[in-house]
């Protein structure tokens, strides 16, 4: 049974394997020979999923359009200029077809990296690319109709749109796969959804792989509802004869695996306000990117306003600074700003997301078709801060506990910066958790809204953060809790036992 408010580690599997076969010196190393220790170390900090993004067959002709990318390979030069045309490789989200890499290990792997995993207490999610597949994949030829195609004419009208594939002796224009605000994936196929019989395969393949992992992160979601697959491509399939469908898919497929394996884990990256309706749909969890771009372009104010949202909503929101899509919060909101962050994505509900290289401290984003290693080694100030932070939130309370978001008070009519300052409580038994975060680069003064029992001579409060205790006076704690002057972007989690 996974926790409440469990925490995750995206890491990239073929990156993450060669430089483990470096660190061990094992050039043979496959995913069901990864030493014990390595897992365990990811126990240790309070993991308890592990997201292994980019397992699958990858495609020959998504390589060969990354290689001809001049683009690409300027931005893993600025990576490390050792870096070069040999170190780029497909996009994971171009799949060829969903069995493991062979880079990776043998088929068989996955299904004992799941058992392992679940025997330390962590669960295995892998990756499902609803929206398209590889332009190369089998399934193309095996069924056409599986996928969105138009004709010659449409391939004129929208010349950037299609490709033209050689099928049965005659030429098909298939489309790429599209999200609707930006360019199409060139090497990619979009799937039909209003085929009724695109649907039953894409279902039974999500039956195959919840035989081999304990979940799914489900990529693009929202191009696979039935408003926005007609909004795209509408035009196009009634031409064909092709109907919305009453039923989205996501509702019939979430149930029907689930029927089947209770406990699997659908997490969504969705986007545009459609977080809520995919959560109502069945998703266990779905991305937050609104917490994301307040915290990151944003303030106090704003952040606070999205938590005050449907507790229901936060349960099952992903919370995280850091992603494959995103620049490294170190580099995009700067150290002091990202520990903040990093503190309220941690210790608010939902489930909390971070990224390997998120806890190496790298400032570089890496290319998905990044596929070679290079000299680096981790900012140990980042390591040493993740590492006391995921101890710290891997206690009970801020799982089993009661979550409250508390308000602030000003300090006085003169001083407003209460306001900067974020507050909530968990509350477990004899425990109560206080977390207090100057999200601001002001220092600033405020009085918590929240009593603290047994006090009434002045307490002496441990602060697990900076290891040390802070007392209080009697006035201190009299009508909340003060915190005269906490430095700009300073975090603060108090331990109250009573």
């Amino acid at each position: 049974m996974l926790r409440a408010n469990p925490h995750l580690i995206e890491i990239n599997a073929r990156l993450w394997l060669k430089a483990l076969r470096k660190k061990y010196s094992l050039n043979e190393m496959t995913l069901s020979t990864i030493p014990e220790e390595e897992w365990l170390e990811l126990r240790h900090l309070g993991i308890d999923i592990v997201w292994l993004m980019g397992v699958w067959a990858p495609s020959p002709e998504s390589a060969a359009i990354a290689l001809a990318d001049e683009g690409l390979l300027a931005e893993i030069k600025k990576i490390s200029p050792e870096l070069g045309p040999a170190d780029i490789g497909p996009s994971p989200y171009a799949i060829h077809n969903y069995k493991l890499n062979p880079e990776l290990g043998f088929e068989w792997e996955l299904k004992a990296l799941k058992e392992r995993l679940n025997s330390m207490g962590m669960k295995l999610l892998l990756d499902f690319v609803s929206n398209h597949t590889a332009k190369d994949n089998n399934f193309l030829r095996e069924c056409p109709e599986c996928f969105i195609t138009g004709s010659e004419e449409d391939h004129k009208a929208h010349p950037g749109w299609f490709f033209p594939l050689e099928i049965n002796g005659k030429k098909t224009y298939v489309a790429y796969g599209r999200d609707p605000n930006f360019p199409p994936w060139t090497d990619s196929a979009q799937f039909n959804y209003f085929n009724p019989f695109t649907r039953e395969k894409r279902l039974e393949l999500l039956l195959q792989l919840a035989e081999v992992c304990d979940g799914v992160r489900c990529d693009m979601v929202m191009l696979t509802l039935n408003d926005t697959h007609e909004s795209t491509w509408g035009w196009l399939l009634r031409k064909q004869g092709f109907k919305k469908p009453g039923e989205e898919f996501w509702e019939r497929a979430i149930r029907t695996v689930q029927e089947q394996y209770p406990e699997f884990i659908f997490l969504a990256e969705v986007y545009w306000g459609l977080e809520w309706r995919v959560q109502l749909m069945g998703f266990d969890y779905t991305y937050d990117k609104v917490t994301y771009d307040r915290l990151r372009f944003m303030g106090a104010d704003e952040v606070r306003g999205h938590l005050r949202a449907e507790k229901l909503y936060q349960k099952r929101s992903v919370r995280f600074i850091d992603n494959h899509d995103e620049t490294p919060s170190i580099t995009a909101f700067g150290p002091e700003k990202a520990f903040a962050a990093a503190v309220i994505i941690s210790t608010i509900k939902g489930l909390r997301f971070y990224s390997d290289l998120q806890l190496e401290g790298l400032r570089h984003k890496v290319p998905l078709q990044l596929n070679g290693i290079w000299e680096r080694s981790p900012d140990l100030a980042v390591r040493k801060f993740y590492e006391k932070l995921l101890k710290i939130v891997d206690h009970p309370a801020f799982h089993g506990g009661e979550w409250n978001l508390l308000d602030v008070r000003q300090c006085g009519a003169q001083n407003q910066s209460g306001r900067n300052i974020l507050a909530w409580s968990w509350v477990q038994r004899r425990t109560i958790k206080i977390v207090a975060v100057n999200y601001s680069n002001t220092p600033s003064c405020g009085i918590i809204n929240i009593s603290v029992k047994g006090a009434g001579d002045g307490a002496t409060i441990f602060e697990e953060l900076s290891d040390r205790f802070f007392s209080f006076s009697a006035e201190d704690l009299a009508g909340g809790l003060v915190l005269r002057e906490m430095p700009p972007y300073s975090a603060r989690i108090f331990d109250v036992e009573f």
